[in-house]
């Protein structure tokens, strides 16, 4: 899934931040303890015990949501919150901290699925007595129609999974033309079966995704449903104001009985839009009156660090739990002069990492990254074959870009999310001092996915992260690096436009692999590869430092999605302290 980072962050409170934090160790294996990464004590650790049912809960976020609809919704925090609350899948993940939570098990089916044809051919069961918010009956049929919205023009942004897995879609332009995928049957109300182009062993995973949760065809309303998806999960909308409010009810059809995994403890959820990063972190910080109900929507701005981390009872409501992706640095290979590989090379070189790490909050945040895949994939270290020193090898770079031509620099385009700026400044005098110009231009957050996502005015440069859909480097590498996945409208993952023969044959051969094991390893080799010819620099690992409100109960980063809080199991400790 494509990461996305909103920060906004100040230089000076940075510089006096990261001498701060400079001598704390990265090592986070631990939950405290000293030599441990103080921003992680509280990993794989439930914060604020068990919650008790009612009451609402308010999340103070700095932005609209990018996308609601399930057939769209592929980033985080978004599809966390939208397939905990608002729709099921047929598979989910279990709500649990640590390992435990990368455990697979049914949600709209009653198991994970069953596999003929060697892996090519899926079947589910859907469980019986399943409502949407309206009492009427979920079926296979509206799970089939989510997955053929997926591949309408008009519908971007979503996982492409279906596109990439199913027999036969080849021109296939979703339902609204009125045609159908002959490769998804529902001989019955309750029965789906995929068919799919080749084997895949961890379909059952591929289903986790909210492209396999059901939408009614009655209830089509093309890219308005954004605004007001049809509930399956235990909330439905009451309210929507975009980019200020989102308000969410119980759903009174939801059974319990039927979902093992999401626990519904609040009455509402009220999602409060529009603020300042800072005015939500110093409102959860102080956690007064109402406050002591909130949490962040998006990540504690790195210059909050020094009141939290100081303070036992601040940092104890801090969760930090790894991100499990891979902040990128994609370039445009496209076009000059990114579609040189030497030039490409020498920025491997040019980029300063070390000044990267200090404006985005220094080591207590974040690790240098040295390789595509995270470490979840590689055996919890990240490969390093190039060895470049964390400030990067100037006199390197250079002498790559002479035998390019370029040893008098050139000029790049750089677009970052609009709380990046800081971040993107780093990395543009790092490579000023190669004499590379860089030119900042910054997209409002919920914009800039779709906005660096059309391809005929993509800029030379972006900083994209990417984070495994499920433990498997088939979530990864080929999103970010398949020439196969870009599309004109609506790009996602492979925002370097990368098209190489040799890797995209490499990656069918690994997928074919009926050993995980070999496959594995295989992934790991090809990311090695792909360094080699660096569409992109892996620039930082991140962990996801959020801070939740004093009444907050059962809070934890969920270990699948990118360290974010589990909406699914999140409550207050004392309902009647909460207004909203």
């Amino acid at each position: 899934m494509t990461k996305r980072t909103q920060l906004a962050l100040s230089t000076a409170l940075l510089a006096s931040l990261a001498l701060g934090i400079a001598g704390c160790s990265d090592d986070a294996k631990g939950s405290s303890g000293k030599g441990k990464n103080p921003a992680a004590a509280n990993e794989g650790q439930v914060v604020g015990g068990t919650p008790v049912k009612g009451g609402t809960l308010t999340v103070l976020s700095n932005q609209d949501f990018s996308h609601l609809d399930p057939a769209r919704n592929w980033t985080m925090p978004n599809m966390d919150m939208g397939i905990r609350l608002l729709y099921r899948t047929l598979t989910t993940f279990k709500s649990e901290p640590g390992k435990a939570g990368s455990e697979i098990v049914p949600d709209l089916a009653t198991d994970l699925g069953t596999s003929t044809e060697g892996g090519k051919v899926w079947t589910f069961t859907l469980k019986k007595g399943l409502k949407y918010e309206d009492g009427t009956p979920i079926t296979a049929k509206d799970v089939k129609y989510n997955v053929e919205r997926s591949f309408s023009p008009d519908l971007t942004g979503g996982p492409d999974y279906a596109a990439q897995y199913l027999a036969d879609t080849k021109g296939y332009q979703g339902p609204l033309t009125g045609k159908h995928l002959s490769s998804i049957e529902t001989p019955d109300d309750l029965t789906i079966v995929f068919k799919l182009k080749r084997p895949v062993a961890d379909f059952a995973s591929t289903a986790t995704l909210p492209t396999f949760s059901p939408v009614p065809q009655a209830q089509e309303k093309g890219a308005q449903y954004d605004a007001r998806p049809f509930s399956s999960g235990p909330y439905k909308v009451e309210s929507y104001d975009r980019g200020k409010k989102l308000v969410l009810v119980r759903n009174a059809n939801w059974d319990a009985a039927t979902d093992t995994v999401r626990k519904a403890y609040p009455d509402r959820f009220v999602f409060v839009q529009g603020l300042k990063g800072g005015q939500v972190d110093d409102r959860v910080i102080a956690s007064a009156g109402a406050d002591a109900s909130t949490i962040e929507w998006s990540n504690m701005r790195p210059e909050s660090a020094p009141k939290v981390l100081p303070k036992a009872d601040v940092k104890g409501r801090l969760i930090a739990e790894s991100s499990g992706c891979t902040e990128m640095l994609q370039l445009n290979t496209s076009k000059a002069p990114f579609n040189d590989p030497k030039v490409r090379e020498a920025m491997q070189y040019a980029v300063d990492k070390a000044s990267l790490l200090t404006a985005s909050g220094g080591p207590a945040l974040n690790d240098i990254a040295t390789a595509y895949l995270p470490p979840a994939l590689t055996g919890a270290k990240q490969a390093d074959t190039l060895k470049i020193a964390p400030a990067g090898d100037v006199a390197k770079a250079k002498d790559l870009l002479k035998a390019a031509g370029k040893d008098g620099g050139f000029g790049a385009t750089f677009t970052v999310s609009t709380g990046d700026k800081t971040r993107a400044e780093a990395i543009q005098q790092g490579l000023s001092r190669v004499g590379v110009s860089v030119t900042i231009n910054t997209v409002d957050p919920s914009a800039y996915y779709e906005s660096i996502g059309d391809i005929k005015s993509a800029p030379d440069m972006v900083m994209a992260g990417w984070c495994p859909d499920y433990p498997s480097g088939s979530t990864f590498l080929p999103f970010v690096f398949d020439g196969r996945t870009i599309r004109d409208k609506g790009n996602q993952g492979n925002y370097s436009q990368f098209r190489d023969d040799a890797v995209m044959q490499r990656m069918d051969e690994i997928a074919a692999m009926s050993d995980a094991a070999k496959a594995n390893q295989a992934w790991i080799d090809l990311d090695a590869q792909i360094m080699a010819k660096s569409p992109a620099v892996p620039l930082m690992l991140e962990r996801k430092p959020l801070l939740v409100g004093t009444n907050i109960a059962g809070a934890f980063g969920h270990p699948v999605w990118s360290g974010q809080l589990d909406y699914a199991a999140i409550g207050l400790k004392d309902p009647s302290k909460s207004q909203g």
